[in-house]
């Protein structure tokens, strides 16, 4: 399944003392072929100072040089979406200079 995050929802970054930031994000993606899923997604980012000052300046890091991860919990529909509702799930994150990539995967 792949989709696009729509425009509106809300994008929160608390950055602690101990250089970690968590992440709350509220939003709609909608499908490739329509359907809309509104997620609400917690997370977590952290790595090394030179990583994150690079991040926050908008430069391009390697993936694998910082931890990005999250907990989607979604909301669906559509009944050939609906195990959304009752599974859970990990995302992967990516931060890119100009968007964040998540890759979400179902614990089964």
């Amino acid at each position: 399944m792949r989709g696009k995050v729509l425009s509106g929802g809300a994008d929160y970054q608390l950055i602690r003392k101990d250089g970690v930031t968590e992440l709350s994000a509220h939003y709609t993606i909608e499908t490739d072929n329509g359907v809309p899923i509104y997620v609400i997604n917690r997370g977590y980012r952290h790595g090394s100072k030179e990583i994150v000052d690079k991040i926050f300046r908008g430069e391009d890091v390697p993936h694998d040089s910082y931890y990005f991860k999250t907990s989607p919990v979604f909301e669906v529909s559509n009944k050939n979406y609906d195990f959304l509702n009752r599974m859970m799930f990990i995302g992967e994150g990516v931060r890119k200079p100009t968007k964040v990539e998540v890759t979400f995967y179902q614990i089964l």
